[in-house]
């Protein structure tokens, strides 16, 4: 195949460079970076519509994963010692404003993914080079063969800044997984194009973003173009990401799936994070941390309008809970204590993104669901949230689903006139002072902001209350002291260790006045 070399790059972009400081025009922008090219071909969204389309049709073929025996020796410790040359980014001289540099490929990360820069309706793919990447001398790297390949890649601040090569803001690696940092400058949870059987009978399945093909933003007002192929044993897909650098990320995302197999749980725009424990589950002397998560709760607003809070677990069974919908209007995984002192370590729990998915279209029946796996540790995503459609997924179907990813520090549409829940809190039930009566639980859920902003604590709200067995008791709801927020309380009594739904809001003669709280209840073994 045809190709430009890296020393004809490397003369090209300092040519360029001198050539756009005497403001005479850079050319076309492959021509403007230090990395090798093969031969333009033609490209559009819709001939990688009808390619994925047509992959589907045909047997499943797996990625290329180069000489497996090295690439199980590089660990995470040596992935990260393996750096690539900001020096021959991708737009390190523009014109692009967001220079992307690529992840190479390690135990975690085994299979090839071809790059590709798009424009002007031309896709060149980016050619490997082991040379781009620096690397220890003892580096198990160092031992593949020349066409090993990219595993993914990175986009940094804009050029202009003088950090740009120690700042990125989103990446792209792994299966079909992605990420961005939030408005505070954190990553945290994850992304993922597809969710194939998570969390059934039967193994899951992740397939692949097999090629990218990246046409750069002009501008910090413009976005990047990102597109993917998918790839899997029992789907393929072709999608588009328009990626913004705002106060966080924002991405809207168009995506063309096509089944090769019936698929038990079809999880469109799927989310996945982390959830050990938080201050109304925290195990005894596990961690000296007060808590440790990535995200505390699923956030829903329904079609129906409701706007619900569902705290997370980190149950000791995998657990999947199903809420049934009609054309949501929004989910996502926030982050909501943003306290510091809640985490009191250094890897800033505090300022991990929140992530909410707003369709933009009409998705029709179905359910959003929630999966919570048990963990031990903070290393593990354990947790995971995605669109379910109610019709059954068959071989041979096409679908198309369109939705804005929003990484943001919370839900970007929040309800101001709702309170929302701030804290849950369990403990014994009874009264202090009292002998506390067995297996009776108080459950404390405190609410800020909205209509009870202001709220004079003569006139508290009411609670509407629900629970899906056991007794409830001792209602009743109080302001916080030296707080503008407001608790309600309660008691359950209940026998066994099977799960309890919970159900509350806060509300008073004009109407609802908090979101709703939903929490399954885990009862712990007696003591």
């Amino acid at each position: 195949m045809a190709h430009l070399t890296r020393r004809h790059m490397l003369q090209s972009a300092t040519a360029t460079a001198v050539l756009a400081s005497l403001g005479v025009p850079s050319g076309p922008l492959w021509a403007n970076t230090a990395l090798s090219f093969a031969s333009a071909q033609d490209f559009s969204f819709e001939a990688l519509i009808a390619r994925a389309r047509q992959l589907a049709q045909e047997d499943y073929q797996a990625p290329y994963e180069p000489a497996p025996e090295v690439v199980q020796e590089i660990d995470y410790d040596a992935h990260g010692a393996i750096q690539f040359d900001r020096d021959a980014a991708l737009f390190a001289e523009g014109p692009g404003v967001y220079p992307v540099t690529f992840f190479h490929l390690g135990r975690f990360f085994p299979k090839r993914v071809r790059m590709h820069m798009v424009e002007d309706g031309k896709a060149r793919e980016i050619l490997y080079d082991p040379d781009y990447f620096e690397m220890p001398d003892d580096s198990p790297a160092k031992e593949l063969p020349e066409d090993s390949g990219f595993a993914g890649f990175r986009l940094h601040e804009a050029r202009q800044r003088d950090d740009w090569k120690t700042q990125d803001w989103a990446a792209f690696l792994g299966a079909s997984y992605f990420r961005a940092i939030g408005a505070l400058g954190q990553y945290g949870l994850s992304a993922r194009g597809i969710a194939v059987d998570t969390a059934t009978a039967g193994p899951e399945e992740f397939p692949d973003f097999t090629e990218f093909y990246i046409a750069s933003a002009p501008n910090q007002q413009e976005a990047v173009q990102v597109h993917a192929l998918l790839e899997g044993p029992s789907v393929t897909g072709a999608f588009r990401f328009e990626i913004r650098r705002n106060d966080g990320v924002v991405m809207e995302v168009d995506s063309h799936l096509f089944t090769r197999q019936p698929i038990e749980r079809f999880g469109i725009s799927p989310l996945t994070s982390m959830f050990w424990y938080g201050e109304y589950n925290r195990p005894k002397m596990v961690d000296w941390r007060p808590e440790v998560h990535d995200s505390d709760g699923l956030a829903l607003w329904t079609g129906a309008n409701e706007r619900i809070w569902r705290p997370l677990n980190n149950p000791s069974e995998p657990v999947v809970s199903s809420f049934v919908d009609q054309d949501p209007r929004g989910f996502g995984l926030l982050q909501r204590d943003r306290n510091p002192e809640h985490y009191l370590d250094g890897v800033n729990y505090h300022r991990r993104p929140s992530l909410w998915v707003e369709p933009l279209d009409d998705w029709g029946a179905g359910s959003v669901q929630l999966v919570e796996l048990s963990t031990d540790d903070e290393i593990h995503d354990n947790i995971a949230a995605f669109w379910v459609p109610e019709e059954p997924v068959e071989a041979g179907q096409a679908y198309r689903f369109r939705y804005r990813l929003h990484w943001l520090e919370d839900e970007p549409y929040a309800n101001e006139e709702l309170a929302h829940v701030s804290a849950t809190r369990i403990g014994r039930g009874g009264n202090a002072g009292t002998e506390r009566p067995e297996d009776v639980w108080k459950f404390v859920v405190e609410f800020e902001g909205g209509d009870l902003e202001g709220r004079d604590r003569d006139s508290p709200p009411d609670i509407e209350l629900s629970a899906g067995r056991g007794a409830l008791s001792n209602q009743s709801t109080e302001p916080v002291l030296d707080s503008k927020r407001w608790r309600a309380l309660f008691d359950l009594e209940i026998e066994g260790d099977e799960s309890v739904e919970l159900r509350l809001h806060l509300k008073d003669d004009s109407g609802v006045l908090s979101e709703t709280w939903l929490y399954q209840f885990h009862p712990p073994e007696p003591a």
